[in-house]
C-alpha cells in the first residue's frame, strides 16, 4: 500500500479539508470502522452461536498478540487499556506509595503524564519533581540527579509540545541506575516512527492506537516488564485481571494482564488491528520519510524564527509560534485547514502524518503566513 492508496480509504480526508491534527486524532480509513462495527455487531445479534465470552477473550488474546509484534514485546507484557491516561493511571494506583516518596515528570508532559501524581500529591504527600526543559530538551545532567533518588519517573518519548523525540534508552537507563520505576509515555511514536519497546528497557509503556495508527477511540495499550509486573498490585481488580474469579483467595494473572478488569467489548480494538496492518502494509520506515519530506517542507515555509519545533526532522508534530494561537486556528478552520493550539507553549501545532500531502503543507503555509 502506499501513502495516497491509504488516504484514499479515509473518508474524513477530501480535497476541500487539509486535516493536520494526528497528533490529536487520526481519522480511520473505513475498513478500520467497518471491522469495529462488524464484530459489535456479530457480538451483538449472534449470541446463540458464539458463547459472546469465549469469543471477546479469544480477541483480547489475537489483540495481545498483534501489539506485541508490532512493538517489539512479548503478548504477556501487553494490557488492553482505553487510552494513554488510562495506562498511566493504571500504573501510578499500583505503586504502594509512602509520604515522601518521589515522582519526577517534565514539564513537557501531557495532562495524562501530571494529573495522577498531582493526586498522589494532594492524597499521600509524594513529592512530584518537574523537570524544567528547555526547547523540548532534557539536560541529562540535570535529569540524572533529578532521578537520583526517585521512586518512579515519567516522560514522553516524543513531546506533544516542541514533537522533539526523547532519548528513550538513555533516559530509562539514567532512572534504572538509580532504581527509579520508568514510565513513559509514547502516544505520540506508534505508527509514525519505528517502536522497539524491549530495547527501550522501561519498566512501562502507555500509548493508545487513535492517533498516528488511525485507529478508534478507546483503543489504548499498557505495556509492563514481566519482571516488573508481577510485583504490582492494580488499584482495581476483576475477573479478567485474576487467575481464578471464583477463588476465595486472590491471585493476580501473572504479566500485564492483572491490569486488565472486566466486561469490554473488543471493538476498538479490532479496529485497531486494522489500522497497524495499514501502516505495516506501508512501511514504518517509508512513513518515517514521508513525514520527514512534508515537514522539511512545512518547516521550509513558515521559517526558522517562527519554528519552536527542532530544524531537522525529529517526529511529525511541528510547533509554530503565532500571536494568537486560538484566533489562528479557528481563522485557518475557516478556510478548510485542521491544526490545534497548544497551552504551552503559547503556539500552534501541525500534525504531518504519512497520508498528508504537499498541497496541504502548502495551504497551512500560506494561511500560517497570511494576515490574521
Amino acid at each position: 500500500m502506499t501513502p495516497r492508496e491509504l488516504r484514499a480509504d479515509v473518508p474524513a480526508l477530501d480535497e476541500d479539508t487539509a486535516y493536520l491534527n494526528y497528533g490529536a486524532h487520526g481519522p480511520s480509513p473505513e475498513y478500520v470502522v467497518d471491522a469495529a462495527s462488524a464484530f459489535l455487531a456479530d457480538h451483538e445479534y449472534d449470541p446463540v452461536g458464539t458463547d459472546p465470552y469465549e469469543r471477546a477473550f479469544g480477541t483480547y488474546e489475537t489483540v495481545r498478540e498483534r501489539i506485541a509484534e508490532f512493538l517489539g514485546a512479548d503478548p504477556e507484557e501487553i494490557a488492553l487499556t482505553e487510552s494513554t491516561t488510562d495506562g498511566i493511571a493504571r500504573i501510578a494506583a499500583a505503586i504502594d506509595w509512602e509520604p515522601g516518596d518521589v515522582v519526577v515528570r517534565t514539564d513537557l508532559e501531557h495532562p495524562a503524564g501530571v494529573l495522577p501524581w498531582r493526586k498522589l500529591e494532594e492524597e499521600i504527600g509524594v513529592e512530584v519533581r518537574v523537570l524544567e526543559t528547555e526547547d523540548g530538551r532534557i539536560d541529562r545532567d540535570a535529569y540524572a540527579e533529578a532521578v537520583a533518588d526517585a521512586r518512579l519517573v515519567c516522560f514522553s518519548a516524543i513531546t506533544w509540545t516542541h514533537g522533539t523525540r526523547l532519548p528513550v534508552e538513555d533516559l530509562v537507563e539514567v532512572a534504572n541506575d538509580a532504581g527509579a520505576f520508568t514510565l513513559v509515555d509514547a502516544v505520540q511514536s506508534p505508527g509514525q516512527v519505528p517502536v522497539d519497546l524491549h530495547e527501550w528497557n522501561a519498566d512501562a509503556v502507555a500509548a493508545a492506537g487513535h492517533k498516528w495508527l488511525l485507529g478508534p477511540w478507546g483503543s489504548g495499550f499498557l505495556y509492563v516488564d514481566r519482571a516488573v509486573a508481577d510485583g504490582l498490585t492494580p488499584g482495581s481488580v476483576g475477573y479478567r485481571g485474576v487467575e481464578t474469579p471464583t477463588a476465595h483467595d486472590i491471585e493476580y494473572a501473572p504479566g500485564a494482564k492483572r491490569f486488565e478488569v472486566g466486561t469490554t467489548t473488543p471493538a476498538a480494538h479490532v479496529g485497531l488491528l486494522e489500522g497497524i496492518d495499514a501502516v505495516e502494509s506501508i512501511g514504518i520506515d517509508a512513513i518515517t520519510d514521508r513525514i520527514e519530506d512534508l515537514t522539511d517542507r512545512l518547516k521550509e515555509g513558515v521559517g526558522e524564527d517562527r519554528l519552536l519545533s527542532p530544524e531537522s526532522y525529529e517526529s511529525g508534530l511541528v510547533t509554530v509560534d503565532v500571536e494568537e494561537p486560538e484566533a489562528t486556528v479557528e481563522r485557518l478552520l475557516e478556510q478548510g485547514i485542521v491544526i490545534r493550539d497548544l497551552p504551552h507553549p503559547d503556539a500552534v501545532r501541525v500534525s504531518v502524518h504519512a497520508v498528508s500531502t504537499k498541497r496541504e503543507i502548502d495551504d497551512v503555509v500560506e494561511a500560517l503566513n497570511g494576515e490574521p
